[in-house]
């Protein structure tokens, strides 16, 4: 060994490499004199899975965004927290099949309940809320996940959120206050729906961390489903609430978002968030608020306001600024030089 090679030795921890954040992996490294620069890895999933499960995500973004005026229809024919459990019900039941061909049924029960914690939280106060506002604006607020992901992860992690984050959120906020009407137009059913916002980034920090770890996704979704749509039932029998869905129009409504908003769009997040650089998962589903609209004011009747969409413009700028930011933190963590 050369001298210069037994000082390295010779330092503590020298030579090891410092995390890189989530989705930056290295491939050989290329000798550059005293040094080595490290390269960015491509996936394993070649350009055309890659596109497929960009595909994907833009599908759960529209089926996501179709819901709101879609639910909103049915809350004439069913109580909101029955629809809930009706719904998630019929996800469990549709993939149970296949859950049980699994070597170990039960695997993942616990991570499920976590996910289900989010997902009650989640579906019955932006269900709920449906009964108090406007599709646009429960379609909007809801988008607004992507802003409190910085929050969630500072008081989980101790990262304090970049210059860009704040920025980011100070847009959506203005674009909210925009979109609501202010203090005044600000209701019981959008506060219900900023709520369901939180639980929204509670359930995609969560997910990432259990499909990073090798978790199954059927299985996943397979207990959330379950356990989900058990306690909204649970909770309408205490209560008392009505548990009857009246006309085909209640069931359909109902079997549609069980099938495909459910079971398929969330089946397919998971998946994508396994391969897929967290940047592209971001930036696709800061699109739902917009399908959210789109068909509120398209397939719903709902009044256009240009005031609204020029809120709804900076809520989605700001969403875009907090992904690029952490994009670009991403890009230059894999351009950096690292020591030999």
């Amino acid at each position: 060994m050369s001298r210069q090679g037994r000082r390295r030795a010779a330092v503590p921890g020298h030579g090891r490499r410092p995390p890189l954040p989530a989705g930056i992996r290295l491939r050989a490294l290329r000798d550059e004199g005293d040094g080595a620069i490290a390269l960015p890895m491509p996936g394993k999933t070649d350009q055309k899975t890659a596109a497929l499960y960009d595909l994907g995500l833009f599908y759960c973004a529209a089926i996501w965004g179709s819901t709101f005026i879609v639910t909103k229809s049915a809350l004439d024919n069913v109580h909101p927290i029955t629809m809930v459990g009706i719904r998630f019900l019929i996800s469990a039941l549709a993939i149970l099949p296949w859950a049980l061909r699994r070597p170990s049924f039960t695997r993942h029960m616990k991570e499920g309940f976590g996910l289900a914690f989010f997902l009650c939280l989640l579906y019955m106060t932006q269900t709920a809320g449906l009964q108090f506002t406007t599709a646009s604006n429960s379609g909007f607020i809801t988008g607004l996940f992507i802003i409190f992901i910085p929050v969630f992860m500072f008081l989980a992690r101790g990262e304090r959120p970049k210059r860009m984050e704040a920025v980011s959120a100070v847009l959506a906020i203005a674009g909210m206050w925009l979109l609501t009407g202010g203090v005044r137009g600000f209701n019981l059913g959008d506060g219900l729906t900023l709520i369901a916002a939180m639980a929204y980034s509670g359930h995609l920090i969560i997910t990432d961390r259990y499909v990073k770890s090798d978790a199954d996704p059927l299985l996943l979704a397979f207990h959330q489903f379950w356990i989900t749509g058990a306690i909204a039932m649970l909770l309408v029998a205490v209560m008392g609430w009505p548990t009857a869905v009246t006309g085909a129009k209640g069931w359909w409504i109902i079997i549609f978002l069980a099938l495909f908003p459910t079971l398929s769009a969330f089946y397919i997040q998971m998946l994508a968030q396994r391969q897929s650089e967290p940047f592209k998962v971001g930036i696709i589903f800061t699109l739902e608020p917009v399908f959210a609209a789109a068909f509120a004011w398209t397939l719903g009747g709902e009044e256009f306001f240009w005031i609204k969409a020029a809120g709804g413009f900076l809520i989605v700028s700001g969403m875009l600024m907090g992904e690029l930011a952490k994009f670009r933190l991403r890009r230059a963590a894999a351009k950096e030089v690292l020591p030999v």
